[in-house]
């Protein structure tokens, strides 16, 4: 079970990404020294249901933990019902409720970021879950629907509601992923509510602007999504530089900033991800791969690239169904 308020601050974790922050990635993260995993959501209509295929992506291997399982939904007993199944079967340390994801297929049923103009609904589900289940209860949102104003006051019924952490992404529903995360905007909201762990999400893909983000928010840390694909390593990273500051704001070591990744471990870590994708997945892991593999290819913590045609190489990397063409197509990088 998670304790939000002793975990070290800043805290570094990883986001629930959909089709993203699963098993095989969680691993991979964590192997490469992710402090903390959420992983992507689950719906909880299908965790009722007891759905197969839903339930094996609520499965996960001990070494992820400590672990955070999302769930989206829009009833409060189904909700509920959800939570206690998953922390009866899988015992993650804590629970995330999505009030956040912008997608037509959510919000049009009631979930996601649509919670942010139902707030007697989303209390009512936060409720619900803290009565149904032993762990925490934690909240990731938005900004606001089309405001980003909405979310001062939403906010407020999260926290009355009793959620144990709030996560806030620097954007409003409309729109989407576009545009520039608003991290002073968070902060305004964070100041609603002072007594909560709160964490800033949006846009933190390197040290100086995660810095910024903590500095604009005033978070207790980052929930990192896009920056860690392709780039499992960037949490330790950001862990490192962040706790590299005193409490007075002064830097202890300056030595402390990211590495690039050697060319060597790069392969050796999508080799890695392949395996576990297969063993978790079977054959068709490498197909869900595919989404992952071009990441791998556009951070700029690679060195020893400078001669490889990286559009071509993606573009052939986003078709492969065999062990065998993954294995070709990285032998040549070597």
């Amino acid at each position: 079970m998670l304790n939000w308020k002793s975990l070290p601050r800043p805290i570094v974790a990883l986001a629930p990404m959909a089709d993203m922050s699963d098993l095989p990635f969680c691993l991979i993260c964590k192997e490469k020294g992710t402090p903390l995993m959420f992983r992507e959501m689950v719906s909880s209509e299908a965790v009722v249901r007891l759905n197969e295929k839903t339930l094996k992506m609520a499965q996960f291997d001990e070494r992820e933990r400590p672990l955070v399982q999302q769930i989206f939904g829009s009833n409060p007993e189904v909700m509920a019902e959800a939570a206690r199944i998953i922390e009866e079967r899988f015992h993650p340390d804590a629970i995330d409720i999505n009030m956040g994801c912008p997608v037509y297929n959510l919000v049009s049923n009631f979930n996601g970021a649509s919670l942010i103009k139902e707030p007697e609904r989303a209390s009512a589900i936060i409720k619900a879950m803290k009565a149904a289940v032993s762990v925490p209860v934690s909240v990731k949102t938005r900004l606001g629907w089309t405001k980003d104003t909405d979310c001062l006051e939403f906010v407020k019924v999260i926290e009355d509601a009793g959620a144990d952490l709030i996560s806030m992404h620097g954007r409003t529903k409309e729109q989407g992923y576009s545009g520039i995360a608003n991290w002073r905007r968070i902060g305004e909201a964070r100041a609603q509510v002072p007594r909560t762990p709160f964490l800033v999400n949006g846009d933190i893909v390197s040290l100086e602007n995660a810095k910024r983000a903590l500095e604009e928010s005033s978070a207790d840390g980052v929930l990192i999504g896009r920056g860690m694909l392709g780039n499992p390593w960037f949490a330790q990273q950001l862990t490192q530089g962040l706790r590299s500051v005193s409490t007075d704001g002064t830097s202890i070591d300056q030595s402390i900033e990211p590495t690039s990744i050697p060319l060597t471990e790069l392969v050796a870590t999508i080799h890695e991800h392949a395996r576990l994708q297969v063993f978790h997945y079977g054959e068709r892991g490498l197909v869900k791969l595919r989404k992952h593999l071009p990441w791998y290819f556009k951070t700029n913590n690679v060195d020893q690239l400078v001669n490889v045609d990286l559009k071509n190489l993606r573009s052939k990397l986003v078709r492969i169904s065999t062990v065998q063409e993954l294995d070709e197509m990285l032998s040549e990088l070597a």
